[in-house]
């Protein structure tokens, strides 16, 4: 299973004289993730190190510790707590005893795991985004299908012979669902996995 968080979370640490603050959140896109960035980067801090996992598109920084000593060990603790949309900012103010590489990988991507661990989590659901075509006088009961098996809609369009749905839904519940709609039509509706 793969966990996203629900809201941001933070975790403090001191080790060895130096400060470390870890600051998490969920993201839905790079952009947000760098904003998520800037918003906590602090400039009076040493180092502020930082990785994102948005599905495939993962990135880290160093921020001038030595070469995979912090970006690279902040994104293991992510992979490492089965997360996914989510950054985390590692800022550390230098307490002025040296760690070594291996004291700074344990430190940044302990911090980041401790942050994580202690967020709030939830299961991150796959989501198909479906378009439905079905006559007006099926539309009442196809709504009320949809919302039992949890699916959101997104945009309704009216034509001259009904009405074309958009909504996302758990891809679990898919190909019952698109049963459900033929029956429901008497396999008159358009459906189509746009997603």
């Amino acid at each position: 299973m793969t966990y996203t968080l629900t809201a941001a979370c933070s975790h403090q640490e001191d080790i060895k004289k130096s400060r470390f603050a870890a600051h998490a959140a969920p993201v839905a896109s790079v952009d947000e993730a760098l904003r998520f960035f800037a918003a906590h980067n602090d400039p009076e801090a040493t180092h502020n190190c930082w990785a994102y996992r948005i599905g495939q598109e993962y990135r880290f920084n160093d921020d001038g510790e030595p070469g995979g000593t912090a970006g690279r060990p902040i994104l293991q603790a992510i992979e490492g707590q089965d997360m996914d949309r989510v950054a985390v900012l590692v800022v550390r103010w230098f307490g002025g005893v040296k760690l070594g590489a291996g004291g700074l990988v344990r430190a940044y991507g302990g911090c980041a795991a401790n942050c994580l661990r202690n967020g709030p989590r939830t299961e991150v659901v796959d989501l198909a985004t479906i378009a439905c075509h079905c006559g007006f006088a099926e539309l009442p009961l196809l709504k009320s299908r949809l919302a039992q098996a949890g699916a959101s809609i997104q945009q309704e369009d009216f034509t001259h012979d009904g009405v074309t749905l958009r909504f996302t839904v758990p891809r679990a519940a898919v190909a019952e669902l698109e049963r459900t709609a033929a029956n429901i039509t008497r396999g008159r509706a358009a459906w189509e996995v746009l997603g």
